[in-house]
């Protein structure tokens, strides 16, 4: 994020995040949808092989100081270890209460009872690690971009605070959501992700007579699905809940 925040370098942001989940769907619908990985008896231990991946991940990840940007949010925040390394201090562009808030519940929820079954083939290769490891990755991608509303809020805040202020003042969500949407904004999105995600997993054959049967490693609709009932709609929530907390 540059050092100075306007909605160009936040949209900027947001495109690049775009990417990374595309590329990171990709990766997971190399393995069937496997189940047993899911399970939280399958361990013994009451966590499933996902969820014990996750929290061990974070863990690590925390003591090498990641989590400490407002959009890398963890998913198990609680206990996780202090960096051990020197952090460098910067100066947060945000509103210093953005810390708290977080939709990764949400996330996790959506991710493996709704869109995973959306682009994993039914079945079970038993590759259980390389496929939470990427369920890992998805997870990290999806909850970045939606936490980048954050950036978001506090752009369009800046850039037309007497917009706002007035409906955080009253705590009016409904107000404030009718501010942040823009449709013809977010048709535009669904289509360029819809789009990356065909161009990115096309199988490229040297067959020149092949173009009119182009198989793909993941359904472009699933993407734009993803941004359509999850991705966007999360991050107007994160948005709101960022602005209720501007003024405080």
């Amino acid at each position: 994020m540059a050092n100075k925040l306007t909605l160009d370098s936040v949209r900027d942001a947001l495109i690049r995040e775009e990417d990374s989940i595309v590329f990171s769907l990709i990766e997971r619908a190399r393995f069937p949808y496997n189940a047993p990985a899911y399970d939280s008896s399958f361990l013994g231990n009451g966590l499933s092989i996902a969820e014990f991946y996750v929290r061990e991940s974070e863990s690590l990840q925390a003591k090498v100081g990641r989590y400490q940007k407002p959009e890398d949010v963890p998913f198990f925040p609680k206990d996780l270890p202090r960096p051990f390394p020197p952090t460098k201090d910067s100066q947060s562009l945000l509103y210093p209460a953005s810390a708290s808030v977080s939709v990764n519940e949400a996330i996790w929820k959506f991710y493996f009872t709704e869109l995973l079954p959306l682009f994993t083939e039914k079945g079970d290769d038993g590759n259980y690690a390389s496929s939470v490891a990427s369920d890992f990755v998805c997870l990290q991608a999806i909850s970045r971009r939606i936490h980048y509303g954050k950036y978001v809020a506090e752009a369009k805040f800046t850039d037309a605070p007497q917009d706002y202020s007035t409906a955080i003042s009253s705590e009016d969500r409904d107000r404030l959501m009718n501010l942040l949407t823009f449709v013809a904004v977010e048709e535009a999105v669904k289509k360029r992700v819809e789009k990356k995600a065909r161009l990115f997993s096309q199988n490229v054959t040297l067959d020149e007579n092949d173009s009119d049967q182009t198989k793909y490693k993941i359904n472009p609709s699933v993407v734009s699905h993803l941004y359509d009932k999850w991705v966007m709609p999360l991050t107007k929530v994160v948005e709101v809940e960022y602005l209720l907390l501007r003024l405080s």
